[in-house]
């Protein structure tokens, strides 16, 4: 009988506990909750995801396990903000066939709305990923 009523008396403190752990895993959820796009869509680039996430500090864009890198001579990651700006940075292909699937963006990049596989030599998109929201880099 004792232990019935003891945990009785501690059922209110569970309750509360539970409560709280919970409203907190949905607050922070957000925080840690990485953004995806939508898969890419193009001329040579049909599939795959771009994940962003900050890893120390940093905006961080990393493309799916599915994404399969176009046969193009020079491909490069390019990004576009909510003004419909382009910055161009890293090449998807390094050497010895290696592929540069994470890049770290730099600091004066606003936003990002989409992501384009670029193709440097053709001067073309060979595929484009977008945001349900512009993803603001501050």
């Amino acid at each position: 009988m004792i232990r019935v009523r003891q945990l009785q008396q501690l059922r209110p403190i569970r309750v509360a506990l539970l409560s709280a752990l919970i409203a907190f895993g949905i607050s922070v959820a957000p925080v840690f909750a990485a953004d995806i796009t939508t898969p890419f869509m193009g001329k040579a680039v049909n599939g795959g995801t771009v994940t962003h996430e900050m890893q120390g500090g940093k905006h961080m864009l990393t493309v799916s396990s599915d994404f399969q890198v176009p046969g193009s001579p020079d491909p490069h990651w390019q990004v576009v903000d909510s003004r419909g700006d382009t910055y161009l940075l890293d090449r998807l292909k390094l050497k010895d066939d290696k592929i540069n699937r994470t890049i770290t963006l730099p600091a004066y990049i606003q936003d990002i709305a989409k992501v384009q596989m670029w193709c440097a030599w053709a001067e073309v998109v060979l595929g484009e990923a977008s945001f349900t929201q512009p993803i603001a880099m501050k």
